[in-house]
C-alpha cells in the first residue's frame, strides 16, 4: 500500500475565487516552450486541437533558450505585448 501525503495545512483551507471568464476565447494565444522534452510534442497537439476548436484565433509560439534558467525579460515583454493570453508548457 502506498501513502500519499499532502504537504498543505487542511486546517486552515486557502480560499481562491475563480477568475471571471469572457465566455469565449478570442484573440491570440500564446504558446511558449520552455524547452524540456517534448514539450514541443504537447504543444504542437494543443494548438492542432485549439485552432480546430477556435477557428478564429492567432496562435503565436515562443520558446526560452534553456529551461534551466528563467524566461529572459526581453522574451516576456514580446509575449506580453502580443498576445491575449499564454499556455506555457513542459513535459518529460
Amino acid at each position: 500500500m502506498t501513502t500519499i501525503l499532502d504537504p498543505t495545512d487542511e486546517r486552515k483551507p486557502v480560499v481562491r475565487q475563480i477568475t471571471p471568464r469572457a465566455g469565449a476565447l478570442t484573440g491570440t494565444v500564446g504558446l511558449l516552450d520552455i524547452r524540456k522534452p517534448r514539450g514541443n510534442v504537447l504543444l504542437d497537439e494543443l494548438e492542432r486541437q485549439l485552432t480546430t476548436a477556435v477557428p478564429g484565433i492567432t496562435v503565436k509560439r515562443y520558446s526560452k533558450p534553456t529551461f534551466t534558467k528563467p524566461c529572459p525579460d526581453d522574451l516576456r515583454r514580446e509575449i506580453a505585448g502580443e498576445v491575449d493570453y499564454v499556455v506555457e508548457a513542459l513535459a518529460d
